[in-house]
């Protein structure tokens, strides 16, 4: 797309957003408006057309003029409405099967929100500035937001998408973009000043810059990921956020650690990302998400070494699975009877972000992304 892009300097804002929202929308609904044309090998001109004249309701003269279909004899598209939870969200029919199973009657409100952009939300960086003084430096400069409805540091940008890059307020280090449902699971370890933190699937740092503003740039905040650029990203985002006590770990911390708190973010089949890109959805598969069990109850299990007696640890996961989510908690518990689960976010969270013992927020409930984690602590004796 940037290529294209760069290619056509010669076209209009307009038409830039109109190029861009036609390969996301043909991209995502490509399943639907397979089923509308009533063949799986349409050309994209034919799966356009479909989507304007299908389901924008552009008329069918207009919609063949702009797909290039012929304007004299447009396509016949079905009129049967979509029979299946696949057809009507546009998803694979294993995947949503899978969510059938997982979300039952909810399974039908939650897809539909994956068709849906998820907002632009903003973390207040409280080392620099309070949420409050955030909106109104924003207001400043021409972007409004409304504050979020579960994170203490969330703000959600209304109206069209601004330039985040060009915000001086960023380049302060006022804040940092990052989903609502993210910052749960940052803040429900409660990580405070003074301890001795570990992120142990830290990736570029978003989580890890929370921390590191919960704890008041104090203690020792240690984060570790197998992929050095990403970590080499979250370097370059410290300074920025005003944050000098991030040690980063090339290399995995030795258990026995005797961390106070351990965030375990574990990678997963990312499920509850969806509505972020049109295609990720086409691209995983079931053998995909049978593959990440293993290795997230080995992330698990190192985790837990790290832990101090009376310390704690958050297990964390972006995907709608149980497999993945409680039934590696519950494997977990059954092999380390030294760990027990509290409940997320004691005395702040709301009970509609639990789903039983566990966090657990989805944007057809919350508005987020899906986002679960589990909070455990280690026995004192």
């Amino acid at each position: 797309m940037d290529r294209t892009l760069r290619a056509h300097r010669d076209l209009s804002r307009e038409q830039r957003q109109a190029l861009k929202e036609a390969l996301f929308n043909v991209g995502l609904w490509r399943h639907r408006l397979a089923f509308l044309l009533g063949r799986d090998d349409a050309p994209p001109p034919f799966l356009l057309y479909a989507l304007l004249h299908g389901l924008a309701r552009v008329p069918a003269s207009t919609a063949a003029a702009i797909a290039g279909v012929g304007e004299d004899s447009p396509l016949p598209l079905t009129s049967t409405p979509p029979p299946s939870l696949a057809l009507r969200a546009s998803l694979p029919d294993w995947l949503a099967d899978h969510f059938s199973r997982e979300l039952g009657p909810e399974a039908e409100d939650f897809c539909a929100h994956l068709n849906v952009p998820g907002p632009i939300t903003l973390r207040a960086n409280p080392l620099r500035t309070s949420r409050e003084a955030l909106a109104e430096r924003l207001r400043s400069e021409g972007v409004s937001t409304r504050p979020g409805a579960w994170s203490p540091l969330a703000l959600h940008i209304e109206g069209p998408r601004p330039n985040l890059y060009a915000l001086a307020s960023l380049r302060e280090g006022l804040f940092e973009v990052q989903d609502e449902g993210s910052q749960l699971l940052g803040l429900v370890l409660d990580a405070r000043p003074g301890e001795t933190v570990v992120d142990l699937c830290a990736g570029a740092g978003g989580k890890t810059l929370l921390l590191g503003a919960q704890m008041r740039d104090s203690g020792r905040l240690l984060a570790h990921d197998p992929d050095a650029e990403r970590l080499d990203r979250l370097l370059q985002r410290t300074a920025r956020a005003g944050l000098t006590r991030i040690q980063v770990l090339r290399t995995a911390p030795a258990p026995g650690l005797g961390a106070d708190r351990v965030l375990a973010d574990v990678p997963c089949s990312e499920l509850g990302t969806l509505r972020r890109g049109p295609d990720l959805r086409f691209r995983t598969s079931p053998e995909e998400l049978a593959r990440f069990p293993p290795i997230q109850r080995d992330i698990l299990a190192r985790a837990a070494d790290l832990v101090r007696p009376g310390g704690r640890l958050v297990y964390a996961t972006c995907t709608v699975n149980r497999a993945e989510n409680e039934d590696v908690v519950s494997a977990f518990l059954a092999s380390r009877p030294d760990y027990h689960l509290v409940r997320p976010g004691e005395g702040w969270l709301p009970d509609t972000c639990l789903r039983g013992d566990f966090l657990f927020v989805a944007p057809h409930r919350h508005g987020t992304d899906a986002f679960f984690a589990a909070v455990m602590e280690r026995s004192a004796g």
